[in-house]
């Protein structure tokens, strides 16, 4: 069984590097959806567990792998936005943070990355595709599919509200599981997720 690595808004391939690495003695592909630069999407031939981040979990519910047999998502959510019954971001902030983009994309991207803790410099950037993936955020819900997935939060994640992680992916009926942790946990806390990969492909063998 492959793993399929994807990463979030505002973020590449690269962002997997210190959890790719604890995992690299399983067959792995990464996804780059291309936000800096050109995009690499990830080709899965066969089984394959997807282990997602943040935004990347709704982009593989949205399409996913003819032959995916489970999912990780990591700080990840089926929604972004609030809705009637469904707890979230305020609409109104998307809505401003669109406002913005129009107008100074780096800077959005750049407050964006900073909430996240995520203060490295990047380069140029691919507006068409963030302004696209931003309106899916704000627009989007994605739909369960029926295979067993694993939600792993962070109890201190300064991006997605308390009662947004609790109710992330509950159509699922997922195994939830807290990390001491923010919005990061693959960098954060490499160790932590790689153990419940493992474990994940231990009760699906």
């Amino acid at each position: 069984m492959r793993l399929l690595f994807v990463h979030g808004w505002g973020f590449d391939a690269a962002f997997w590097a210190p959890l790719s690495r604890l995992l690299a003695d399983l067959p792995q592909v990464i996804d780059d959806r291309g936000y800096f630069g050109e995009p690499r999407p990830a080709l899965v031939d066969g089984p394959c567990l997807a282990v997602t981040h943040s935004f990347g979990t709704m982009r593989v519910l949205a399409d996913p792998p003819a032959d995916l047999v489970g999912l990780i998502a990591i700080n990840g959510f089926e929604r972004f936005s609030a809705a009637p019954g469904h707890a979230g971001v305020p609409v109104r902030v998307l809505d401003r943070m669109l406002r913005r983009f129009g107008e100074d994309p780096r800077t959005v991207l750049a407050d964006f990355r900073r909430l996240c803790r995520a203060n490295a410099e990047f380069g140029t950037i691919d507006t068409d595709v963030l302004h696209g993936d931003l309106i899916r955020l704000r627009d989007e819900y994605a739909p369960m599919p029926s295979i067993p997935v694993v939600s792993l939060q962070g109890t201190r994640d300064p991006l997605l509200p308390e009662a947004m992680r609790a109710q992330a992916l509950a159509a699922a009926s997922p195994l939830s599981i807290a990390c001491e942790g923010g919005h990061l946990l693959p960098i954060e806390a490499p160790e932590f997720c790689a153990r419940v990969v493992r474990e994940a492909i231990g009760r699906m063998a």
